[in-house]
């Protein structure tokens, strides 16, 4: 355990529980003072008084929903705040399972300002003191559905694919300035998302859930090794930098003055 107090402070929204938990006590292991976040002040507590004890790290708590906007405008205040903030692990969201015309609009309107809104907010009230510091990173809890939309509740594979794509730009934008990204795309993983979300992880085919420990110990193995998408179940790395070499290899392919052939048919058939 690394306690020199070097690493300075990490943030973890959704760090009262499951996947947030995990992190909580892995970073503060590495030498991370913490600031925790969450809606269950009793579970932060406890976690917090844990982590003291163990650790001998300063852990500070918010009990915020960040669906609040109020309660979202204090935990970003205190993100520009903290000079010594060195980590922001945007954990918090929420998912669903039901298909979309089965699905409550406000609920998946929910989803939306969470997952995405709260996030982005994050990440705007943390990322100009990373950049003016010159060192820091933002690690983003995406989800496989960000690449497999068909899985789940289309909404919250929507959420999640622009938490990938927030981060691949963050990256490209502002990694000279001393900004690190990482995206996590976690397949499922055994905590009370799963329940929230309206089918117990219990109930998942045997073989396809990981513990949050192994999720997050695999996440930040990636992170050590600088990978901006880490796919914790994903057994050959190759396999995701083919599919990302063939969107790259296809990006400067998108936009032409002129469309292609296969959409001049209606030309030829006029002619």
């Amino acid at each position: 355990m690394t306690n020199n107090g070097q690493k300075g402070v990490a943030l973890i929204t959704g760090g009262s529980a499951g996947i947030g938990a995990v992190y909580a006590d892995r970073l503060a292991k590495r030498g991370y003072d913490l600031i925790l976040v969450a809606r269950n002040q009793a579970r932060l507590d406890a976690l917090a008084e844990r982590l003291r004890g163990e650790t001998g790290r300063s852990v500070e708590t918010i009990a915020a929903s960040l669906g609040d906007r109020n309660d979202l405008a204090r935990v970003e205040a205190r993100l520009c705040e903290e000079t010594r903030l060195t980590l922001l692990v945007n954990n918090a969201g929420v998912g669903a399972v039901t298909p979309l015309l089965q699905s409550d609009v406000d609920k998946m309107e929910q989803m939306i300002t969470l997952n995405v809104t709260a996030l982005t907010r994050l990440t705007y009230a943390a990322a100009p003191g990373f950049v003016a510091r010159g060192s820091g990173a933002i690690i983003n809890i995406a989800s496989v559905v960000a690449i497999a939309p068909e899985s789940l509740n289309g909404v919250y594979g929507a959420t999640k694919a622009f938490v990938l794509a927030l981060s691949l730009s963050l990256q490209h934008e502002l990694a000279a300035k001393g900004l690190r990204v990482q995206a996590v795309l976690p397949g499922a993983t055994a905590t009370e998302f799963w329940e929230i979300a309206g089918l117990p992880h219990q109930n998942l085919p045997e073989g396809m859930v990981m513990t949050a420990e192994d999720m997050v110990d695999a996440a930040l193995a990636g992170f050590d090794q600088g990978e901006l998408v880490t796919i914790p179940a994903l057994l050959d790395i190759a396999e995701w930098d083919a599919f990302e070499a063939a969107r790259r290899a296809m990006s400067p392919k998108l936009s032409r003055t002129t469309p292609a052939d296969r959409y001049r048919l209606a030309e030829a058939h006029a002619g």
